[in-house]
């Protein structure tokens, strides 16, 4: 059963920030490199699911650029709306993770940038387990997230409240491996959002292939 006021949370938080977090986090040399990563290993108008998809800027808008079929999805209507108007090359539906039916194998690739962090640890164990099902044998997932060691914890981001779940590194590399993904390539950084009240924050990409099998 999905948390309705963790969906709310998430929904309220995004629908507030809008293209503020684009911009905050324009910047973000590591996200990029990320999604070159992604980009250098696809065939040829592979299909891409996009987690927690914002405002369709960069991850869609790059994966589309560079040829590949993008489904996005948010919880938050108006990132859905801004992803739309931004990124027309891509199709984004408003729906929860959580609870959206993905067939098996039906993904060349799969990444979630920074979208398990208002998830239970259950959910997040769970949605990972769902999206490497999604994702055909030898397809690739990208993962990244805030590697702390939080439960429910209370916090602000971008000046909204928010209650953050999170792993260590080595949990969260753990989780990703549990689930069937070999982890080709790990990336721990620093990042500073541009935004006001923004403090650094580390940030964790892993970059994996779903085990044949």
């Amino acid at each position: 059963m999905v948390d309705e006021d963790r969906r709310a949370q998430a929904a309220v938080v995004f629908d507030a920030l809008g293209l503020a977090y684009e911009q905050a986090f324009a910047d973000s040399v590591p996200h990029r490199a990320s999604l070159r990563w992604l980009v250098e290993r696809l065939a040829p108008g592979s299909r891409v699911l996009d987690v927690g998809s914002g405002t369709g800027r960069p991850t869609a808008r790059t994966l589309t650029e560079a040829g590949h079929r993008v489904l996005g999805i948010d919880v938050s209507p108006v990132m859905v709306d801004l992803a739309v108007r931004q990124v027309p090359g891509a199709e984004f539906r408003l729906a929860d993770i959580r609870d959206t039916p993905l067939p098996e194998d039906s993904f060349d690739a799969v990444c979630a940038y920074f979208s398990l962090v208002q998830m239970s640890r259950a959910e997040q164990a769970a949605v990972v387990a769902k999206l490497v099902r999604a994702v055909r044998p030898g397809g690739f997932v990208v993962l990244a997230t805030v590697p702390l060691d939080l439960e429910d914890t209370e916090g602000r981001f971008m000046g909204q409240p928010v209650r953050i779940t999170s792993f260590t590194a080595e949990a969260f590399t753990e989780l990703a491996s549990g689930a069937g993904l070999t982890v080709l390539a790990e990336e721990q950084t620093v990042f500073t959002p541009r935004a006001p009240e923004a403090g650094p924050e580390p940030q964790l990409f892993l970059h994996c292939v779903r085990e044949a099998g």
